[in-house]
């Protein structure tokens, strides 16, 4: 088990907006990358309405202990009132990979 590195999920409206949401991120070695999908197609309820959009999505890899500033800078300036922002344990991996992950990412405050 690798409990010290996660993936986190983040949908938005806009491919753009979202790639370089994701720069900023490893940028400032909050993520050690990101992998960016450019259409996904969301249906989901929204304050009674049915939505059936397309929007972008990606994957980073980070460290557990930074997913709490990641939800917090999504919330900060991401364009939805609630953004679709979640968490996965990295269970197992190339330990070189999970080990480049740490390598890349620091601990806010560091």
């Amino acid at each position: 088990m690798h409990p010290e590195v996660s993936e986190v999920v983040i949908t938005a409206p806009d491919a753009e907006w979202l790639a370089d949401f994701t720069r900023q991120l490893v940028e400032d070695r909050l993520c050690s990358s990101g992998h960016c999908v450019e259409s996904i197609r969301s249906i989901y309820k929204w304050r009674g309405d049915i939505y059936d959009k397309t929007e972008a999505r990606v994957m980073l890899h980070t460290r557990t202990s930074l997913v709490p500033h990641i939800i917090d800078r999504t919330n900060r300036e991401h364009p939805y009132e609630v953004p679709c922002v979640v968490a996965t344990p990295i269970v197992s991996g190339n330990p070189a990979y999970l080990q480049w992950i740490l390598d890349e990412t620091k601990e806010v405050g560091s």
